[in-house]
């Protein structure tokens, strides 16, 4: 049996897919996750699932722990090593303000205060060039005194290190011979761009972050090998790539936004076998709703973003899936104001006690109990009937909390709270769509997430979005996103030139080395050479922009030397992403970037069968827009449709993990593939 298993803890839920690639089976756990300790619900998980984990050739893995360490600021006491003069570059940051009328503004705290911040006698011009010789004595002294100040991680970052990454690569042995029980990171092995803030925060990040992620993996390893795994364990990365633990323990800043990707891999792979290139990947779990924009079946993906948000967040240098996040998820709590206004999120009541339909204790009312009194969800079935879910005492939350002090009815004030939720969650998908100048006519979604299918129909005609897709598994779906994401590494390398000026034997030699360093990693981690593909870039710009463009040029237009073929690559990205090209600007090269892909044997779903209409499970009142007047719906058990089947609105499409709300005047078609496609009418 060639079995591959995929466990993603969300905030909410810990959900497991376990999929054969030779029959193409596959098989569903989900249970709460535990927050106190991960490995409980980890465990749980595995346990439910009655699989036989011995028998598994690999398992991902994907996990908050990085981000929430970061978030929660539950880090190693970490220390900052920078070239003499350069103490305060950290501290200081940007000047920029990002929000100017913001009174209350307040600059990030940085994770490592100003007495943990160390200089060290060095200093390299922009090229590289030695101006001041590394003080071998002073930094040995340094390390020295680390253990008096209880420094359990240290980052290295030193002025145009990136150039030039000899004295980093000394100190590191330094703190290698005096200090070996300290974590390490060096930023030329994390990040080799310019821009000495950006470089510093995410290499301080990657420090203080590393300890306990790298305990994390190391206990994941040895309750895997516990139970008799054998197999090759992977970990995800914030690219939508996976890599080995080993790399994960090295580069624990990659796995900083590692859960949420799995979900955007697999609705890229859902629409191509669907035929759809562009999509919106909608995702809204217990705690959150993401939404990513997918182009020609790719993630679009950021070189760059912020924890903790861009107004006061902390840079990460890295790829990343562009997703945009709010707060808004099946367990958001709903609350008054201080003026009496209805509120929804950010606050959640995640796994533990959960929405108080759940019966564990939950006093708050969340969008969860909303859809239960509304009956969009039903009780009786809610994890395949494994949680029964309280109507009753969701009701009374509602009243109790809400309805009465609003002189509502419990309906009126479940559906405002219904509609608060999807008017967040709009707004989220507009910023990635309208936001960016792209007409969300044009783009079809793909909704999953526990929550996802209940809410999506709603917010598809609000930004009238003519077609929507329910993925099979969608409770599950990052897991299996996890499935079928291949290992892949990102580099990259500041190159500086004007592109008339620039030197194509180096930037030849520069990518060889890249290509050199990826193909061992990848090798390392057990990728056969006949996977291992790689993909070029330049970052360029019109001459006085700020930021660059990624170009993507294989190597022929490379070895060419063509300068014209480069520079018409350019202006062609340019005017996709911006309407307008300036031909006759001179053009800068600033960074160089290669990915290093990996591919892995795909998962696939089965094609499910053709023949008789599956058959109507019940009927339940549903309420829809008006409070008052419920709608007789027909509920469907999923497991039960046949390809080729329709079904008009009203209905509810019932499953063990999620449960799709189909609303009038919208018509299903059941895919060949199993995922359910849905025609959203206007009205």
């Amino acid at each position: 049996m060639s079995l591959v298993i995929a466990l993603d803890i969300g905030g909410t839920f810990t959900d497991l897919v376990a999929f054969d690639l030779a029959s193409g089976s596959i098989l569903q756990a989900k249970s709460s996750t535990t927050p106190h300790d991960l490995a409980i619900g980890i465990r749980e998980t595995l346990l439910k699932s009655g699989l036989a984990i011995d028998s598994a050739d690999t398992f991902i893995h994907g996990s908050t722990v990085a981000i929430n360490t970061a978030i929660e600021r539950t880090g190693a006491r970490t220390a900052l090593l920078t070239t003499k003069g350069m103490r305060d570059v950290y501290a200081i940051g940007r000047g920029n303000r990002p929000e100017s009328y913001n009174f209350l503004f307040q600059r990030p705290e940085p994770y490592v205060p100003r007495r943990h911040t160390f200089e060290i006698i060095e200093r390299l011009n922009a090229t590289g060039e030695v101006i001041i010789a590394l003080d071998e004595a002073g930094a040995e002294a340094t390390a020295s005194r680390l253990s008096d100040f209880k420094i359990e991680a240290v980052a290295v970052c030193f002025i145009h290190s990136w150039r030039n990454p000899d004295h980093e690569a000394r100190v590191g042995d330094i703190l290698r011979a005096v200090a070996p029980d300290i974590q390490m990171s060096l930023s030329h092995e994390i990040l080799r761009e310019y821009r000495e803030y950006e470089r510093t925060s995410t290499t301080v990040l990657n420090a203080y972050v590393g300890p306990r992620v790298s305990k994390y993996i190391g206990d994941l390893e040895t309750l895997l090998e516990g139970l008799g795994f054998r197999g090759q364990l992977l970990i995800m990365q914030s690219n939508g790539g996976s890599m080995s633990p080993s790399t994960a323990k090295r580069i624990p800043v990659a796995t900083m936004e590692s859960g949420p990707v799995g979900g955007i891999i697999a609705a890229a792979e859902t629409a191509r076998g669907l035929g759809i290139a562009d999509l919106i990947a909608f995702d809204m779990g217990g705690t959150t709703a993401k939404v990513s924009l997918v182009r020609d079946n790719q993630p679009d993906i950021a070189q760059g973003y912020f924890v903790g948000g861009v107004g006061g967040g902390h840079p990460v240098m890295l790829p990343v899936v562009d997703i945009v996040e709010v707060g808004a998820g099946g367990g958001s709590i709903a609350w008054l104001d201080e003026d009496g206004a209805l509120k929804v999120g950010p606050r959640s009541a995640g796994g533990h006690p959960g929405p108080v339909c759940y019966g564990r204790g939950g006093v708050e009312p969340t969008v969860t109990d909303a859809n239960v009194a509304l009956e969009r969800i039903g009780a009786g079935k809610f994890l395949g009937g494994e949680m029964p879910l309280d109507v009753a005492a969701a009701r009374a939350a509602i009243e109790t909390k809400i309805a009465r002090p609003l002189g509502m009815s419990v309906n009126e004030a479940a559906l405002g709270i219904v509609r608060i939720a999807i008017a967040e969650m709009s707004l989220a998908v507009r910023s990635v769509s309208i936001g960016r100048g792209h007409d969300p006519r044009d783009f079809s979604m793909v909704a999953f997430g526990g929550a996802g299918p209940v809410h999506a129909a709603a917010i598809a005609r609000e930004l009238h979005v003519p077609k929507l897709i329910i993925p099979r598994a969608p409770g599950h779906y990052s897991a299996l996103g996890m499935l079928l994401a291949d290992n892949r590494h990102d580099y990259v390398r500041t190159y500086y030139k004007a592109l008339e000026d620039s030197d194509f034997h180096e930037i030849e030699s520069i990518f060889s080395e890249l290509t050199h360093e990826a193909g061992e990693l990848l090798a390392s981690e057990g990728t056969p050479p006949e996977a291992i593909h790689f993909q070029r870039y330049l970052d360029m710009r019109y001459s006085g922009q700020e930021f660059p463009i990624q170009t993507a040029l294989d190597a022929s237009q490379l070895e060419s030397h063509d300068r014209g073929i480069i520079r018409s690559a350019f202006d062609r990205a340019h005017k996709k992403r911006f309407g307008h090209q300036a031909v006759d600007e001179p053009v800068e090269i600033v960074n160089l970037r290669l990915t290093a892909a990996g591919q892995r044997e795909r998962s696939k779903f089965p094609e499910i069968v053709q023949g008789a209409e599956g058959s109507v499970a019940g009927y339940r009142d549903v309420v829809f827009d008006d409070p008052d007047h419920p709608i007789r719906c027909a509920i469907f058990d999923r497991e039960n449709l046949y390809a080729g089947q329709a079904i008009d609105g009203p209905a509810v499409i019932a499953e063990y993990a999620s449960t799709t709300l189909l609303p009038p005047g919208c018509r299903l078609t059941v895919a060949a593939t199993g995922d359910l496609v849905i025609e959203i009418s206007s009205s």
